[in-house]
């Protein structure tokens, strides 16, 4: 992209953003590491992400919170906010500053990372669809308060979405291929081919996690942008040599300085009432902030000479990534305008989530994937560090269909891709002649897995319930330290997970206020 032509994109958004902002409430934002060295408060969040941003409002409602960004403000960002500039934002990366964060993982497949204030939440396509009744059920939470977390998110920033003529050739396609029954418009994670909600508005302005920190108490909340956290720091009471979270150590994110700074939790005399270091910064943030802190497997850690907290071998361990496969429906570039997908089509037993976007490979040209992900894969990998320096990615590894069933729903799920993109329906959009030669053979199917397996940007664990934290997300061994992000998630929910990331940081701040009343 051109710098004058960003330049010009920016003025524009930032006259528009201080208009739309007006009479909004907002949080004390500040990215200045020095105001903040050495003050306490009630709860410590890290990650201003997903699950980060209504977590911290949840809270602020009668304790102070500290919520810690790597990353900037989305507020005046183009990139970020307007739909007409849907995936821009992807092509936009540096080391330090972007808003999105590319790393690769030794599989070899590029992948990114949210880091701004909304998190993944700021620049994925915006689809909202809730998590099964199954999860729910399966990771044994309150029914009817899920219920009330969610709709608390989706009064605030999800919405129903006009459909584009390119979404409804999806819907149509979908349709063909014999992804049924058709379900219309939905928030339920449900069989078939249905509209799910977004979190663009019908300005197509979008809505990240981070306007939810608007529904907390303004008064207090702070938000420490442009901050990576290194590590938690620990204090021992007594004699029982217990490890206690009392704080945070970060540095800038910008790269240029290692110089350190603290943030510590207030320390009331009554050892019940005290806060927790919260983590949530997602399936990376999370388990590498906690190999620094000195948590994880013993060996690994030593490695890196730094002192062990508590040796949790769960920590890392347990990487998943939903592969993802993807066809053009035209093989030729077009000038279309980008475009979240908005319609999804659910199959094979909740086992294949299938979507059509269109996405920009340059200013003026962009392309038309038909995508699909293996919503349950068994194939799974570990986290590593890769330095102890926090502003670096950490080594990850996903294992994409190393176990043969991973490879066999592959091949189901490329036999679906190749219904769709030769379904009747796109052919009449794109003006082509429809393709009726017979379908890839398996084998085919299996080299097109193989050469062209994809993330979705949906991985998770590291930080998993039962190995790693407790039913409340506490850390084993570890007092005043709790996850709360997908990192905790031994499968991604729904047709994918912000829907109930958002959830979760509701969710868990009210256990958390329940608990301490």
């Amino acid at each position: 992209m051109g710098f004058s032509f960003y330049l010009l994109l920016l003025f524009v958004d930032l006259a528009l953003c201080s208009s739309w902002l007006q009479g909004r409430t907002l949080p004390h934002m500040t990215s200045d590491v020095n105001d903040l060295s050495g003050k306490s408060f009630d709860y410590i969040v890290v990650g201003g992400g997903t699950a980060g941003c209504p977590l911290a409002a949840t809270l602020s409602e009668k304790f102070s919170v500290l919520l810690v960004e790597r990353g900037s403000s989305p507020y005046g960002n183009p990139l970020v906010l307007e739909t007409k500039n849907y995936g821009l934002s992807l092509l936009q990366t540096d080391k330090y500053t972007s808003v999105a964060q590319s790393f690769i993982s030794n599989d070899g497949v590029p992948n990114l990372r949210g880091r701004v204030l909304g998190g993944s939440s700021a620049i994925n396509g915006g689809f909202y669809s809730r998590a099964s009744e199954d999860f729910v059920q399966k990771v044994g939470w309150d029914k009817e308060a899920v219920m009330g977390a969610y709709q608390w998110v989706e009064s605030r920033i999800v919405f129903k979405p006009e459909l584009t003529p390119w979404q409804y050739v999806a819907e149509f396609s979908f349709l063909e291929a014999g992804i049924f029954p058709y379900n219309g418009f939905s928030l339920e994670h449900i069989e078939g081919t249905k509209v799910g909600g977004s979190v663009f508005d019908e300005w197509g302005r979008r809505h990240t996690s981070a306007d939810l920190l608007e529904a907390g108490n303004p008064n207090n909340i702070t938000v420490l942008l442009n901050a990576t956290v290194k590590n938690v720091i620990f204090r021992e009471k007594g004699n029982r040599n217990e490890t206690i979270a009392r704080g945070i150590r970060f540095i800038k994110s910008d790269g240029n300085s290692s110089q350190t700074y603290d943030a510590y939790l207030n320390q009331p005399e009554n050892s019940c009432s005290w806060g927790d270091v919260i983590l949530a910064a997602g399936a990376l943030g999370s388990p590498q902030i906690l190999l620094l802190s000195g948590i994880g497997p013993q060996k690994h850690i030593k490695k890196f000479n730094i002192q062990l907290a508590a040796d949790l071998k769960g920590v890392g361990k347990g990487m998943k990534d939903n592969p993802g496969i993807a066809l053009l429906a035209d093989s030729k570039p077009k000038n279309f305008p980008p475009e979240p997908p908005k319609v999804v089509g659910i199959a094979d037993h909740f086992k294949i989530i299938i979507e059509a976007g269109i996405l920009p490979i340059s200013l003026n040209a962009t392309v038309m994937p038909i995508a699909a992900k293996l919503a349950f894969p068994e194939s799974e990998g570990k986290l590593e560090l890769n330095s102890t320096d926090p502003r670096e990615n950490p080594s990850v590894t996903f294992n994409y269909l190393a176990k043969e069933k991973d490879w066999a729903r592959c091949v189901k799920l490329g036999q679906l891709l190749e219904r769709v993109v030769r379904s009747e329906s796109i052919a009449f959009f794109l003006g082509l002649e429809r393709k009726n030669e017979l379908m890839s053979t398996e084998d085919e199917l299996r080299k097109l897995c193989k050469k062209n397996v994809r993330t979705f940007y949906h991985y998770h664990g590291g930080c998993s319930v039962g190995s790693v934290v407790d039913k409340d997300y506490r850390v084993y061994g570890v007092k005043g330290l709790r996850v709360v992000d997908g990192s905790t998630f031994l499968e991604s929910p729904g047709t994918n997970p912000m829907a109930t990331l958002l959830m979760l940081g509701r969710y868990q701040g009210i256990k958390i206020l329940e608990d301490r009343n």
